[in-house]
């Protein structure tokens, strides 16, 4: 089992140390203890630390060290992995997701998502007509239609449930 991160570095276990914190505590640490010091350092301790403050100088990583050190703690139950996905579910799951989409049309923002259908569609046209023959009219239609796809979501209503 690796070490308490937070420990290492004398740190409180608590993933709302600051940023400042956490260096603070690393180079008190590696200023006492790095290779090139006169008298040798403290090799062990100074790789201990290192790898600690690696883990630690991100927020995210200390909330990540913060949620292993709780799973690892004697009686916390991990969640149980969620079984996969057999192909009869997830096709009955993506039809239910797709009966669902012109209610989300509907109620969500309907003329605006026309508005951007049509600016698409001209935009394609557009292109296919000024690039006729061309390797990258096929490209920008794609990424036009991607673009339209991918930003669609902000004109639909929110799926049932949340």
């Amino acid at each position: 089992m690796n070490a308490n991160p937070f420990t290492v570095l004398g740190l409180p276990t608590d993933p709302d140390v600051t940023d400042e914190q956490v260096r603070a505590a690393w180079r008190a640490i590696a200023a006492a203890t790095h290779p090139d010091r006169p008298d040798g350092g403290n090799v062990p301790r100074y790789t201990a630390a290192a790898n600690a403050y690696a883990q630690l100088r991100t927020a995210w990583g200390r909330s990540e060290a913060s949620a292993d050190l709780t799973a690892d703690l004697p009686g916390t139950v991990a969640p149980a992995p969620r079984p996969p996905h057999m192909g009869g579910e997830l096709l009955a799951s993506l039809l239910g997701m797709a009966a669902l989409i012109p209610a989300r049309i509907w109620h969500g923002r309907p003329r605006r998502l026309l508005f951007r259908a049509l600016i698409t569609a001209l935009l394609s046209l557009a292109v296919v007509n000024l690039l006729p023959g061309q390797p990258s009219g096929p490209a920008v239609v794609t990424g036009l239609i991607t673009w339209f796809l991918l930003t669609a979501r902000g004109d639909l209503a929110p799926p049932p449930g949340r």
